[in-house]
């Protein structure tokens, strides 16, 4: 079985080329893959050739967690799934081609209990559900709900979202650039030196900006908590005396897990979470590359998306 994949050869090298899947066993299923997403976090620095190391790290690989698609195939105990609309958070299934994550290509075969079967009336949305599970895992375990949050792209207006849908406070969103300054839903957006406030008992961050740490301890009040919800390349470090007379927590966001995806589910389908207006660029599969460099060097671009419906 083959499928087309984007593969990324080396840092800044990357094609989309035809790859042997690995053969499915009984307890997997093949999925062909509509649409995935390109994440300008993960994805950049595997782009960059600047992710830390992690296990199954290494070149060539096949990147994105963000793909949506129909079951074709499934095992024996799994037949009634045939035909299912599923969100998959990527695969390891291309042989000596790392998946990392594994998500982009034209069809996957993974494990049953990988695949999330979805609303088909999502479509393309569908890839944000990853993104969206990543802000409720920011949000689930702390003392307060964000009332600060840095950073405008998707999962900074996510976290707005999931703040509001959990009848938290109207937070404020720090965003420099001003492309990304604008605000559909109803909470504001501003220049960090347009705020004044550093009272804030929970601060979260989505911009990934490893220099960012003494500017938000500076923010807090008493007792206040800072959750890094981005992706850190750099080394993180802080002045302690700020952080020592503010007493202040620092709790780091990890990867979302199956809770985060079963909330975020079930808040789509109270209509309590929307993931209308995140999807910004679409670009047909076969122009991966022209996508990854619009996705990682336009500010306009909240969300890529390739589309793999006309991949064979």
């Amino acid at each position: 079985m083959e499928a087309l994949a984007v593969v990324l050869n080396r840092p800044e090298s990357l094609s989309v080329d035809r790859v042997l899947l690995t053969s499915p066993g009984e307890s997997d299923l093949v999925v062909d893959i509509a649409y995935s997403g390109i994440s300008t976090g993960t994805e950049r620095l595997l782009w960059q050739g600047r992710m830390p190391a992690f296990p199954g790290m290494g070149y060539p690989l096949v990147p994105g967690y963000e793909s949506v698609g129909r079951v074709v195939a499934a095992g024996p105990g799994h037949q009634s799934r045939i035909g299912e609309t599923v969100f998959v958070p990527g695969a390891t299934c291309f042989g000596e081609i790392r998946g990392l994550f594994g998500g982009a290509a034209s069809r996957l075969v993974v494990p049953a209990s990988r695949a999330m079967a979805i609303d088909a009336e999502l479509g393309e949305r569908g890839i944000l559900i990853a993104l969206a599970a990543t802000a409720q895992h920011a949000i689930a375990d702390g003392h307060h709900l964000p009332e600060l949050i840095v950073g405008h792209g998707v999962v900074g207006r996510l976290l707005a979202r999931l703040v509001l849908a959990a009848g938290g406070q109207m937070p404020t969103v720090w965003e420099t650039n001003p492309v990304r300054r604008d605000s559909p839903d109803d909470y504001r957006v501003l220049h960090p030196d347009e705020d004044s406030r550093r009272d804030y008992r929970c601060i979260c961050d989505a911009s990934g900006d490893a220099g960012l740490l003494d500017t938000l301890i500076s923010r807090l009040g008493p007792g206040g908590e800072i959750v890094l919800a981005g992706f850190y390349a750099d080394r993180l470090s802080f002045a302690f005396p700020t952080a020592f007379m503010r007493e202040a927590r620092l709790r780091i966001a990890a990867q979302w897990q199956p809770a985060d995806l079963r909330a975020v589910q079930q808040l789509i389908a109270r209509r309590a979470l929307s993931l209308d207006g995140l999807i910004t660029h679409r670009v047909a599969a076969a122009n991966a590359a022209a996508a990854y460099q619009t996705a990682f060097t336009d500010a306009a671009c909240l969300k890529m998306i390739l589309d793999w419906r006309a991949s064979a």
